[in-house]
């Protein structure tokens, strides 16, 4: 029988908080149906709980949508209105997992995704970096997943139709993270 300690020798069981000064969490949405609009949020928070078997680890994130940047003060402006995310209504986007798989170096994590007061199942796929000590002492794990979402599921719907035939945005949003933590509690 494998263990994780046999794939990844450095696990270690315990609580990991965002290292956000090493961490992103950027997104695209198709614009113009000829291009795509990315963006990132500034802001965000994570906090995973890995057990002895990984199976049984918990990952929950919050990230403020009113921190979006697309490099265009009065298009983040338009997404924080009602339009798009409801910023003072509804601050912060969430995720809670309800399961987590890791397979060698590929992670599936099932979770919560709450947005403009909206729940629904996403799933998170990508690669668990690994463990290591850095100069300062200090024990961090890096991981990078995506996910598609459909904003009108979450009621995000504002478009605008285009004189050539077509709409100003996609329907589909992806979700890119590249994230990285450092262990507080083993």
């Amino acid at each position: 029988m494998t263990t994780i300690t046999d794939t990844h020798p450095s696990y270690v069981a315990g609580t990991w908080v965002l290292d956000s000064t090493h961490s992103e969490v950027t997104f695209s949405v198709k614009h113009l149906a000829i291009s795509k609009v990315r963006g990132s949020f500034e802001r965000f928070t994570a906090t995973i709980v890995t057990a002895e078997d990984p199976a049984n680890s918990t990952v929950e994130a919050s990230i403020e949508v009113a921190s979006v940047n697309t490099n265009q003060k009065d298009r983040d402006n338009h997404l924080r209105t009602n339009d798009f995310f409801k910023a003072d209504e509804f601050p912060n986007m969430t995720f809670v997992s309800t399961s987590v798989v890791l397979d060698g170096d590929d992670i599936t994590v099932v979770g919560d995704l709450s947005l403009r007061g909206v729940t629904k199942s996403v799933t998170l796929t990508g690669e668990f970096g690994g463990i290591v000590t850095d100069g300062y002492g200090q024990t961090k794990a890096g991981f990078a997943a995506s996910t598609k979402i459909n904003r009108h599921d979450f009621g995000v719907s504002w478009n605008a139709a285009l004189e050539a035939g077509g709409f100003t945005l996609g329907d589909d949003v992806s979700i890119n993270l590249e994230l990285q933590f450092v262990l507080q509690a083993a």
